[in-house]
């Protein structure tokens, strides 16, 4: 995995200049299909983290691995799928213990399948939850997420949305300076996975390996890191609110 100048504590300097870039990959633990392709996103391309299920048929895989790569920061990738608004804060809770049963030890921040978790009705749960385990949440925190990462557009597919091009010229000119968030979703297909995110998953490996990308991080003077490293880059940064 190639990276950016070293993270270090974002001070009055480096808040006028410096871009910190983490590239988070969902769905870890869906299936093993989609564990190797997250893995190969890291070891080989830009990806820092991943955002982990902790009940799919991947999952058990997942955590191994991730014990296996102490580089590869690992976040909690909550799945309320039919559950309903009063089971939110248990289905959080339960979900978290297996997460440190799994781990042995809490993630680096919290998000959600289909980011349900900005929804009204459940976001009171996640941000409660996440104050008392002193975690970051994706879109409530000083990290600024960037979505356009995507190979569907409409309903239907685009894998030129996924290029090694497109996301070079998105990592130019979407970027702020302070800390940001790339989505993504990386992987290969298998039986075990279930999805109508199929085949953009295998580009988003390739773009995410692609030498363009990691040419065009190097040349923008992008430091690649994982949530882990955000409450030290934060401790003396004074940046607005994301």
């Amino acid at each position: 995995m190639v990276r950016g100048p070293g993270a270090r504590a974002l001070d009055g300097g480096d808040q006028d200049r410096m871009k910190y870039l983490i590239v988070n990959g969902d769905d870890f633990g869906a299936s093993q299909g989609i564990n190797r392709g997250i893995l190969e996103a890291h070891r080989d391309g830009i990806l820092t983290s991943a955002s982990l299920f902790v009940d799919r048929p991947g999952s058990a895989e997942a955590a191994e691995l991730a014990h296996r790569t102490p580089s590869l920061g690992i976040g909690l990738h909550v799945d309320l799928d039919g559950h309903r608004r009063a089971e939110v804060r248990e289905q959080l809770l339960r979900q978290l213990k297996r997460f440190v049963e799994l781990l042995g030890q809490l993630p680096t921040h919290l998000d959600s399948h289909h980011n349900v978790h900005r929804s009204p009705d459940v976001r009171p749960d996640f941000i409660a939850v996440a104050n008392e385990h002193g975690l970051l949440v994706r879109d409530f925190s000083k990290v600024r997420y960037i979505p356009e990462f995507y190979g569907q557009s409409g309903g239907r597919i685009d894998l030129q949305n996924i290029s090694a091009a497109s996301l070079a010229h998105l990592l130019r000119t979407r970027l702020q300076v302070g800390l940001n968030e790339l989505g993504c979703h990386p992987g290969y297909v298998d039986a075990d996975l279930v999805s109508g995110y199929a085949t953009e998953r295998e580009l988003e490996v390739r773009t995410l390996c692609d030498p363009v990308v990691r040419n065009t991080i190097r040349d923008a003077g992008i430091s690649l890191v994982s949530f882990r490293d955000v409450p030290g880059l934060l401790t003396e940064s004074s940046m607005p609110q994301a």
